[in-house]
């Protein structure tokens, strides 16, 4: 688990894989089983995305998912809302660019909690940067179907523009598969997010696997 105070949370110790389990591609299976799943097979960040559940039902499932992460020392983060985020006890929050403003979202929520923040142009890395976030999210780097209206694809040369824009943690995602996981890292990111070639196949914990492997190839084999 990253046990990290803001002014600690660096590219050093920033998981390379960061699975995120969106409950629109779930279908049929449970979002917890999926989480315990990800974290036998080394997953060390995880968060949890519903663009389209009720208040609280995200906070239920949330208020669950950080105590699994708190019991097998992972890292817990809430997509968007970081009042759900406060109450359910977990230990981030990822913003987008239509949330809560990072810096007024770190006065809401306690001292050491992990603030993403997503980008998808060079001005918003900026920015970014010069707000209180943790980490910044960059993309879609490549064709995605995560989401309804992705912004245009930034490619990997957006990536590298993006590395000189920042010194914070910078995460691919969009499109992210095993394929060309590698490729973006070598761009310039400290990690990838990765969604869809996650939850599409129904073995889980290979695929993860396989990212890890790929990613950082020192990880344990389950």
């Amino acid at each position: 688990m990253i046990t990290i105070h803001h002014s600690e949370f660096t590219i050093q110790n920033f998981p390379r894989f960061y699975a995120i389990i969106d409950a629109a591609q779930l279908e049929q299976r449970s979002p917890f089983a999926i989480f315990d799943t990800l974290v036998s097979a080394g997953v060390e960040m995880i968060q949890y995305r519903d663009k389209e559940g009720l208040p609280r039902q995200l906070f239920d499932t949330s208020r669950q998912l950080a105590e699994r992460a708190r019991k097998c020392h992972a890292t817990f983060i809430v997509n968007d809302r970081a009042d759900v985020a406060l109450v359910a006890g977990a230990d981030g929050v990822h913003l987008g660019q239509d949330d809560l403003p990072v810096d007024l979202a770190c006065q809401l929520l306690r001292p050491g909690t992990i603030v993403g923040s997503s980008t998808h142009s060079i001005t918003q890395v900026e920015e970014a940067d010069r707000s209180s976030a943790n980490y910044i999210a960059f993309g879609p780097v490549f064709p995605t179907q995560s989401k309804e209206r992705p912004g245009p694809t930034v490619g990997l040369e957006g990536v590298r523009a993006a590395r000189k824009a920042t010194h914070k943690p910078l995460v691919g995602i969009g499109g992210i598969t095993v394929e060309n996981a590698r490729a973006v890292i070598e761009a310039g990111a400290d990690a990838v997010a990765v969604i869809s070639d996650l939850l599409r196949y129904p073995d889980v914990a290979t695929k993860a696997q396989e990212f890890l492997q790929i990613l950082d190839p020192r990880a344990p084999k389950v």
